[in-house]
């Protein structure tokens, strides 16, 4: 059923048209109706949990759309909160037949935390992703090595051939920087992560030449705060914040931690981070300074920018963009 075929039905629960979103979008539009109708009818969540075998936690995690529900589930879910209209019934059954889905990442299952397996739903689907980190390139704008020598950082007991399916899934993500109807992407990056030498110096003057011919990208910008800014309050960890098409879905944001990840879910929170975000761009050099900011890191590594654009086409192509 397409979403044309539904007129008549709630528009709250429509998934915004526009390119595939893989299973994050259908997962909150579905979560946030389920959520109202729930409330509607002064049902607790305990409640609405035991109706499905369920705790109040797993219905929470289901309004937020972290997690999908089985169409059983949810059928069973539109029962106890009265909801009789055959239409949308239909659609939010197809709703939680989208959120069950299984994205590109389910082939790396095996090296996926259930953590982690959200983000991923969700920069696929984001129309927007802000950013901000303080010890590392970010993910999507790093290279190959570099990424390589992040991982094995973070886990240097992790088997060789564990180690470059991380390496791979790392660079699979990178593919939405060069889709046409991809999210635009705006990171902040502490100096100190581009002038720390992350896999040796050679590594570090490539991930230098890859970022300059990324700023050439036209849905990338990326800025740079200097030392001289001084101390600010997001210097603790790295942050990122995750639109989503269509006017009703929240924004998300997304705390990385060493082992694992958090997801805020309270609104003051959200917007806190909002406004650290909104600081530290203006607090970041310009993005048309970028290039040359990187340029001049690089040449005190004894690096050219020449093979910058070389850099970009291999990053493209590992990519498949």
């Amino acid at each position: 059923m397409r979403n044309s075929d539904l007129t008549g039905v709630c528009p709250d629960s429509r998934v915004p048209e526009g390119r595939p979103t893989g299973p994050a979008v259908p997962r909150m539009v579905l979560g946030a109706r389920l959520r109202r109708l729930r409330e509607a009818q002064h049902i607790s969540r305990e409640e609405a949990g035991g109706a499905i075998r369920a705790s109040a936690a797993g219905i929470s995690r289901l309004e937020l759309g972290r997690v999908g529900a089985s169409q059983r589930d949810v059928a069973d879910l539109l029962t106890i909160y009265g909801v009789a209209d055959a239409a949308e019934r239909v659609l939010l059954l197809e709703l939680a037949a989208q959120a069950g889905a299984a994205g590109w990442w389910r082939r790396y299952a095996d090296i996926v935390p259930g953590w982690l397996e959200p983000y991923l739903s969700l920069e696929q689907s984001a129309s927007v992703i802000r950013g901000y980190e303080v010890q590392f390139v970010p993910g999507l704008l790093q290279t190959r090595e570099y990424a390589r020598a992040v991982i094995g950082l973070g886990r240097p007991d992790v088997p060789p051939e564990q180690l470059q399916r991380r390496v791979e899934l790392r660079v699979r993500r990178q593919r939405v920087l060069y889709d046409a109807q991809g999210p635009r992407f705006w990171a902040v990056v502490d100096e100190a992560a581009l002038r720390r030498p992350v896999g040796g110096p050679e590594t570090m003057r490539a991930q230098l030449r890859h970022l300059i011919a990324a700023c050439s990208l036209p849905r990338v910008s990326l800025q740079v705060i200097p030392f001289d800014a001084g101390a600010h309050a997001a210097a603790g960890g790295p942050i990122t914040l995750v639109r989503l098409p269509g006017d009703d879905l929240p924004d998300v944001v997304y705390l990385e931690q060493l082992i694992g990840g958090h997801y805020p879910d309270d609104a003051d929170d959200i917007e806190y981070y909002r406004q650290v975000i909104d600081y530290l761009v203006t607090a970041a050099r310009p993005p048309e300074e970028t290039p040359g900011i990187l340029r001049r890191l690089l040449a005190e590594t004894g690096g050219a920018p020449a093979a910058a654009e070389a850099e970009l086409s291999v990053a493209r192509s590992a990519g498949g963009g």
